[in-house]
């Protein structure tokens, strides 16, 4: 069997889904091949399905603190159980929801596993994992085993948990962010191995929930591409919740015992300790799933298990593209979108802007919350910037107060001769909603005047991004 399409996406996840509806807008015949599930990793396992179960251990930790609002809570609980069927149904929701929007934009579905055996031609064989379809069976009438042919092909396949020799997860007591997600029961202790966002997330929503919980880390600060003053208030605030960090440590070996694990710990100064835990999260970073494409066939060039691209996610090889997590870092699910849509218009002919990096926001969904774009201070001095540095904390914000909220800091990096937004950095409530001002803000090369001219409502926590730019200048009203 053979088709010809203008564009072939191979994975529907943020990057692919995207990249396919792109490409029909723009008037592309297109079909997309998935192996397993609509809406990929990030909405299935990871962004959304999490964000659920921190919602539902956030309003459990409201609860506790009913008396500081004048509120009557006395006898509550959580039952683990509906946490997870319920974020198991966001999920759900989230997969039919992409497979709608195929149907819309009149999208070919393929069921299975692909490899590209030349430019321009995919075989799709029988997928080696099961479809997961929370509606039911994939259709009969939908596509499935054959070759198929493309104008242009993009590679959108994600990526996946990096093991650790020696530390492989089983599924029952070294876990990846897949069992984390959904738990039989609820641990008593918790050994999390990784300090990044998944790893955080994880330890906060279980620590939310009663269980105690030690962070190893192999650097010397948590969350270690973020800004070290931010990340250092973070600790302090995990900390304080009872979360226990052990950083410059490493887990030299995991040793599984009847009740658990036993993480065998070796610190910078050379001695060794034992961490006992019911289960263990492995969340040290991710690797590309290019295996099994074809890539070695037709020539893609791979560096450091990524996909090599330009700007526009074009390969070294005429019409293969790449887009997302197997493109390389930052891994995050809006880098993936927009890099579809990039790519999509590329290949249309279109003049489009490449991607920016230093411009992609990340946020960490852990109480309290992370969120940057742009670079921190120690990049900024080590890029030879001569800078101006804003502080604004959230016990100087009426808004922050009035919602029990006061610890929190928001932090702004400005070029001292010309006034360029060079990066924003914060912790604390709702942060994560409040950053895509400060990305727009760089994105239109907005100076400190034009933010300093800006209205921003009352009573907001928007008014903390100001105060910190005027903070930056020496004009702070609030602090």
């Amino acid at each position: 069997m053979a088709d010809q399409y203008d564009l072939l996406v191979i994975g529907a996840g943020p990057g692919g889904y995207v990249a396919a509806i792109r490409g029909a807008q723009l008037g592309m015949k297109v079909a997309i091949v998935e192996r397993e599930h609509m809406a990929g990793i990030c909405s299935n396992w990871g962004c959304i399905p999490t964000k659920a179960l921190l919602r539902s251990a956030e309003i459990y930790g409201h609860m506790g603190h009913a008396k500081d609002y004048g509120l009557t809570a006395e006898k509550f609980g959580f039952d683990l159980d509906g946490i997870v069927k319920r974020s198991r149904a966001i999920a759900a929701q989230m997969n039919n929801g992409v497979q709608f929007l195929m149907k819309k934009n009149k999208i070919d579905t393929i069921w299975g596993e692909a490899t590209i055996t030349k430019p321009g031609e995919v075989k799709v064989g029988p997928s080696k994992k099961p479809v997961v379809q929370p509606q039911g069976p994939v259709p009969k009438n939908a596509l499935g085993e054959g070759t198929y042919k493309a104008k242009n092909i993009i590679i959108a396949t994600g990526a996946r948990p990096r093991v650790l020799p020696g530390i492989e997860p089983d599924g029952d007591k070294i876990w990846t962010y897949f069992e984390a997600l959904k738990p039989a029961e609820m641990p008593k202790s918790l050994v999390v191995m990784g300090s990044g966002a998944i790893g955080i997330e994880f330890a906060s929503f279980y620590r939310s929930l009663g269980a105690d919980v030690t962070v190893i880390e192999l650097l010397p600060q948590i969350l270690p591409v973020e800004d070290a003053e931010i990340s250092g208030l973070a600790r302090k605030r995990l900390e304080k919740r009872g979360i226990k960090f052990l950083t410059e440590a490493k887990v030299a070996k995991v040793e599984k015992t009847k009740d658990g694990v036993i993480a065998h710990v070796e610190t910078k100064d050379g001695k060794t300790q034992q961490i006992a835990g019911d289960k263990l999260i492995s969340a040290v970073g991710v690797q590309c799933n290019i295996e099994g494409l074809g890539l070695e066939t037709v020539g893609v060039k791979t560096e450091r298990g990524a996909i090599v691209i330009d700007g526009y996610g074009k390969t070294n090889v005429e019409g293969i593209w790449a887009i997302g997590d197997v493109a390389g870092p930052p891994m995050l699910a809006h880098k993936a979108e927009h890099e579809a849509v990039i790519t999509v218009e590329k290949i249309a002919g279109m003049k489009v802007h490449g991607l920016d990096k230093t411009k992609v926001p990340g946020c960490t969904y852990c109480e309290p919350q992370v969120a940057s774009v742009g670079l921190t201070e120690a990049k900024a001095k080590e890029a030879g910037r001569e800078i101006k540095v804003g502080r604004f904390p959230f016990v100087g914000n009426g808004k922050a107060i009035a919602l029990g909220e006061p610890d929190g800091l928001v932090k702004t990096i400005f070029d001292a001769k010309t006034g360029e937004l060079l990066g924003a950095h914060m912790v604390g409530a709702e942060v994560t909603e409040l950053i895509q001002g400060f990305v727009v803000a760089m994105n239109l090369e907005t100076t400190e005047e034009e933010l300093i001219h800006t209205i921003f409502p009352h009573p907001t926590l928007s008014e903390t991004m100001k105060e910190s730019v005027l903070d930056a200048y020496g004009r702070s009203l609030n602090i």
